[in-house]
This record gives C-alpha cells, sequence and structure tokens, in this order.
C-alpha cells in the first residue's frame, strides 16, 4: 500500500462505506488505528464535516485495509439501498456489510468496462397500480423483450446477466440472507447466496431480485407489499398462467407435483401458491397442502430437490476476466485505475472464476 502523503478530497461516505464493509463500528475501528483517532473525530469525517489530515487518513486506510485512493470523492458515486429478502431477520450490520460488498462489486465492474465491453443493460421498469392482473403483465412483458420462449425458463441467471445485470454467488453469507440486490443506474447487481444449495428456491430468489430492479424504488426496499409483489412476479416470471396452468392439478396429487417440480424447476411449495394464485386450487385445498407439507417437514427441505439439478451459474464475470487477462491485463489493473481493494475483489468474485480449462462442443 501506498505510503504517500495523501492530497486528495476525501468523500466522508466512502470512509464509513470502508469501515461498514470490515463490519465494524466506529469505535472498533478506532481501535484499530491505536490512537491514530478517536471515534468522535471519524464520526466528524464520515458526516463529511471536517477532511482527515494526511495521517490520520493513512491510518484510517491501514486499519480498513482499503488503498488510500479509495477515499478519493467522485463525480458519479452512487448511494442506493438494497432488496433483502429476510430484512427483518437480518441485522443492520450484516446489511450494511453486504451492502458495501454489492458497491465494490459495482465499482469494479464500472472500470471493467474500460477494458471490456459488457452486454448493454435491457431492463425494461413499470410503474404498479393496485391490480395483481399488473405485475403478471409486468411478468409477461418482461419475458417478451427479453425473447424468453414459452415454458420453463431454462436458465434464470443466465437470462439476468446476458440483458446486463452482474449476479454473483457468494460464500459466507449469514444463513437469513437468502439474496439482495442493488438497483444502480448503469449496472444493476444481484448477489445470490451459496449457502442454500437448492436451485428451485435459488431460482426463485433470483427472480424474485429480478422483480425488484423492474418494479421497485429504493424506498420500497423492506416493505411488506414490495415483497409480496416480488414474490408474485417471480412465481408469473417463472410460471407464466397461459403455460402452466393447464399443466396444474386441480386436487392435491403429490406425484404430479414432484414430475412438474422437476419440469419447471420449482419448488412444490411454488407450484401450490401458484396453483391457488390461478384458482385452480380452491383455499381449502391449498391450505390443507400446506399442512400437510409442514407435517411432512417438507416447508424446511422437499423431496426431490436433487432431480431439478445444481445451482445456476453466473458466467458473466468469469467470461469478463478471460477477456481481460487475454487482453493482458488482470484484476490488480482494473483495482488500480479504480483504487479498489484488489484483495477483497477477488475474494468476492473467486466463486465466478472456474480454474478449469473449458471445453466447446
Amino acid at each position: 500500500m501506498s505510503r504517500r502523503s495523501p492530497r486528495l478530497l476525501v468523500a466522508g461516505e466512502r470512509v464509513r462505506r470502508a469501515r461498514e464493509l470490515r463490519g465494524l463500528t466506529q469505535k472498533q475501528l478506532a481501535e484499530r488505528s491505536s490512537g491514530a483517532f478517536s471515534p468522535p473525530a471519524l464520526s466528524q469525517i464520515e458526516r463529511g464535516l471536517t477532511q482527515p489530515a494526511g495521517e490520520t487518513l493513512r491510518a484510517i486506510s491501514d486499519a480498513t485495509g482499503m488503498p488510500i485512493d479509495y477515499f478519493a470523492v467522485r463525480s458519479n458515486e452512487e448511494v442506493k439501498e438494497g432488496f433483502f429478502r429476510s430484512l427483518r431477520s437480518t441485522s443492520a450490520t450484516d446489511r450494511r456489510s453486504h451492502l458495501a460488498q454489492a458497491s465494490l462489486l459495482h465499482e469494479f465492474c464500472m472500470a471493467l468496462e474500460e477494458f471490456v465491453r459488457l452486454p448493454d443493460l435491457r431492463l425494461p421498469r413499470f410503474e404498479l397500480g393496485a391490480k395483481s392482473h399488473e405485475i403478471e403483465d409486468a411478468a409477461r412483458r418482461v419475458r417478451a423483450d427479453w425473447g424468453v420462449p414459452p415454458g420453463p425458463v431454462d436458465n434464470v441467471v443466465r437470462e439476468l446477466e446476458r440483458n446486463g445485470v452482474v449476479v454473483v454467488r457468494q460464500r459466507g453469507f449469514k444463513r437469513e440472507v437468502d439474496a439482495f440486490s442493488v438497483r444502480y443506474a448503469r449496472r444493476p447487481v444481484v448477489i445470490l447466496g451459496s449457502n442454500k444449495g437448492v436451485a428451485a428456491r435459488s431460482r426463485f430468489d433470483a427472480a424474485h431480485e429480478l422483480a425488484h430492479l423492474v418494479l421497485h424504488d429504493d424506498d420500497d426496499a423492506g416493505t411488506k407489499q414490495a415483497e409480496r409483489e416480488a414474490h408474485e412476479f417471480a412465481a408469473a416470471f417463472l410460471m407464466p398462467a397461459e403455460d402452466i396452468r393447464h399443466e396444474l392439478p386441480s386436487a392435491v396429487d403429490w406425484t404430479e407435483l414432484m414430475n412438474l417440480k422437476v419440469k419447471w424447476r420449482v419448488s412444490m411449495a411454488a407450484l401450490l401458491r401458484r396453483a391457488r394464485t390461478l384458482d385452480v386450487l380452491t383455499q381449502h385445498q391449498y391450505v390443507n397442502a400446506m399442512k400437510a407439507m409442514s407435517a411432512r417437514g417438507w416447508r424446511t427441505e422437499e423431496p426431490g430437490d436433487i432431480h431439478v439439478g445444481a445451482l445456476e451459474a453466473p458466467v458473466l464475470i468469469s467470461r469478463a476476466l478471460v477477456a481481460l487477462t487475454q487482453a493482458g491485463y488482470s484484476i490488480e489493473d482494473v483495482a488500480a485505475t479504480a483504487g479498489l481493494p484488489a484483495q477483497d475483489l477477488r475474494l468476492l468474485l473467486e466463486d465466478t472464476r472456474d480454474p478449469r480449462p473449458r471445453v466447446d462442443l
């Protein structure tokens, strides 16, 4: 890390984000600095009320492990809220740390585009009223705009990436964080957990995050209505009414539901909910079916998950990194241009890189 005396305008927001990336309180970061600054002084810096002296900024850099240039004011800074699947059960500290990671990934992608070309962003936006059919229409229009053929979606993650959304799977998430997304204007980010291991549920997570990107604004983050709308959109995107209605059983048949689960690559719980939404099942039938699933322990782990297939693997960033290497550059080169921590980026992107040689047929 550079030991030069820093002479740059520091963005307090970036100091705060670096601290949150490490999951530290102001007191803990001050303690890491061995007395170079106090918590009140750090608070003043983060709020933009004071500029740190060179020695103080160097101490912040050392204590957070971030390059000094990371803290510089940016002309195109985007400070965004995220959409978390389990907001109420996710601590504020964890949310801020995850958002800081998403911000790091977003900044890396912005810098990466100086070296390689990523797919153009094709993400329609919808203003919803109070009618559920508008959500069905929105899901139908996204499929049409993206050229998704009728029937099951072959690969939800690939559809997101093909249309300009950055997707990664990250190890080390807290158990209660299934997935989250951040709607950056130029390059939205979706981060899926790797600790679930169930393809059907993970595909629904990805479609749920797509819903937030096309339906909601930051002000909607965490609201019950936004979560309900995202669930409805995900179901409609994965199981279009016109394609699945005639396949859903009008009486609960576990064998038939298992067959549909494998075909559509969604959970039996999602199929039952869809059957109720489309009035194929009555409310009484649906409630009894969900009680039966609970009694069998299927609400926690459904049978047949292994037959749905493996988790969908993001490939956009991994292929971009291959192109970067072929052009004679590295992650470190990209990180240096944007003042980003290369080591953190390597850890963040490690699940996107498959070291095996690729065989194309």
